[in-house]
This record gives structure tokens, C-alpha cells and sequence, in this order.
């Protein structure tokens, strides 16, 4: 009796497992939508930009500022974004993973991290290569201000040559089932060669020289801003997924633990009912 009152005891507490991974599940599946309808709502605007420094750059020398200055890859900034939290299966993981593959690519130069997240930052930290810089609890609320944050010192440090190269390690969102670990080269930026299509001539106020200068900062920033909304669907839509699973193999658990118990139970009572027909017969 005493195996059925812990078979019991386990279904009750699996129960409860399971319905703390159910609320989980609903939770991040509302937090998924509202991601996606963020990351829907930035993409416009990205694109816009982008025409438009492609349109700007044909017109004028790129090759004057400094963020598409090219130099030899001798320091590398390696920017890394992680959850905050667990719970999540492979998705931290397999970011991490992703950083590490980079590292080895770019062996025998000198690396640093930067790290979005405390998964990241603790990573980096047990591995005792504590991140030049940190941001925790970005996750919770992705603002613009916050990108604007760490594209300004990303930045800093790569005008003032402390590093000649920045990538952004992150999960990007390409649907519910699969984030897809993903590396972006940040800095310096990518030459913005014209479209085919922009062939008019247009007179810029300001002129657009100063106009390239004050848009290609925006744009670093709006990448930023867009890996950030990217990783937090990502990992939204992959706790929702690990939570998912979760419930379902505590259910199959809660039916196995109930078969068993139901056979000890019969197996006792079978017991009991051959000690009484075998004191009775004793007795007769």
C-alpha cells in the first residue's frame, strides 16, 4: 500500500508540473503574437532606410566615414544575444554554439564579448572570458532607446579603433518551430551599392554628405533594434514550443504512473483476497 500512496504522491506532483508548463505554454504564445506584430511593424520602416542610403551613397563618397571604413580584422568585437531565462530548450544553447564556431573561425586574433542577457553573460563569465560589456533584462521590454544604447557604444569603440570588426550572434525568428541562429556583420557597414531603379537625380536638404553622416548611425541602430525584436520572438516562440512538449510528455508520464498504480492496487487486493480464501480454508 505504501508504493501506491508514492505512485500518488508522484501523479499529484507531475499534475502540478504540468499545469505550470500549460500556463507557461499560454503565456509565451501571447507574448509570440505581440512580437510578431512588433517585428511586422519595423520591417517598413528598415526597408525605407535602407532605399534611401543606397539613394544617398550613389550620390556622393561613402568612403569618407569612418563606420564604412574597412581595416584589417585584427580585434573583433563579437556581440552575443541570449535569453534571460531557461526554459526554453536549445534556443540559448545553440546560440552560444553559434558564437563559439565564430571564435574558432577567427582563432589567433583577439576576441571579446558583449552580451545581451544573463545566459550569455554567465557563459562568458564561467568560461572566464567575463563580456567587456553587458545588458540584462532587455528582453522583458525590447525599446528602441535600448538599441540606440548598445549601437552607440558599439559604435564608440569602433571609431576609435578599438576593435575593427562587429558582429551580432542572435536567433532570428523565421517561425514558431525553429529560431534559426544566425550571425550579422554590424561593423564596419556593408558597402550600399544603388538600386537599379534609383536612376533620378534628386536635390538633398540637408546636402548628402551631411545627410549620409547622420543616416548611417540611424541605420546601425535600427539593425540593433531589429535583432533584438528578431531574438525575443525567437525565444518566445521557443519556450512556447519547450513548454508544449513539456505538458504533453507529463502526460503520457501521468497516464504510465497511473496504469502502474492501478496494477499495484489490483495486485494488493488480488493479495488480500488469497490470504482471507486461504485463512478461511485454514480455519474449515
Amino acid at each position: 500500500m505504501a508504493k501506491t500512496q508514492d505512485l500518488k504522491r508522484r501523479i499529484r506532483s507531475i499534475r502540478n508540473t504540468q499545469q505550470l508548463t500549460r500556463a507557461m505554454k499560454l503565456v509565451s504564445a501571447s507574448k509570440l503574437r505581440r512580437a510578431q506584430q512588433r517585428i511586422v511593424q519595423a520591417r517598413p520602416y528598415a526597408r525605407r532606410l535602407l532605399a534611401l542610403l543606397r539613394s544617398v551613397s550613389a550620390r556622393t563618397d561613402p568612403e569618407l566615414h569612418p563606420l564604412l571604413e574597412q581595416r584589417v580584422a585584427e580585434r573583433i568585437d563579437v556581440v552575443v544575444l541570449t535569453g534571460d531565462k531557461g526554459m526554453c530548450g536549445a534556443f540559448n544553447a545553440n546560440i552560444l554554439r553559434r558564437a563559439e564556431t565564430l571564435v574558432e573561425e577567427h582563432r589567433g586574433r583577439e576576441l571579446r564579448a558583449l552580451a545581451v542577457g544573463k545566459r550569455g553573460r554567465d557563459y562568458f563569465t564561467r568560461a572566464r572570458r567575463p563580456p567587456v560589456a553587458q545588458w540584462i533584462d532587455v528582453f522583458r521590454d525590447v525599446q528602441f532607446a535600448q538599441a540606440a544604447e548598445i549601437a552607440a557604444l558599439l559604435m564608440k569603440r569602433y571609431t576609435e579603433r578599438e576593435t575593427d570588426r562587429v558582429y551580432l550572434v542572435y536567433n532570428s525568428f523565421k517561425s514558431a518551430l525553429q529560431p534559426e541562429p544566425t550571425t550579422l556583420p554590424l561593423l564596419p557597414i556593408e558597402p550600399l551599392g544603388a538600386e537599379p531603379s534609383q536612376r533620378e537625380d534628386y536635390i538633398y536638404e540637408p546636402p548628402a554628405e551631411p545627410l549620409l553622416t547622420s543616416l548611417l548611425p540611424h541605420y546601425v541602430e535600427i539593425l540593433v533594434f531589429q535583432a533584438l525584436l528578431e531574438s525575443v520572438a525567437a525565444e518566445h516562440a521557443a519556450r512556447m514550443t519547450a513548454m508544449d512538449n513539456a505538458t504533453k510528455n507529463a502526460g503520457e508520464l501521468i497516464d504510465s504512473l497511473t496504469l502502474t498504480m492501478n496494477r499495484v492496487r489490483q495486485a494488493s487486493i488480488t493479495t488480500e483476497i488469497i490470504e482471507v480464501v486461504s485463512g478461511a480454508e485454514a480455519q474449515g
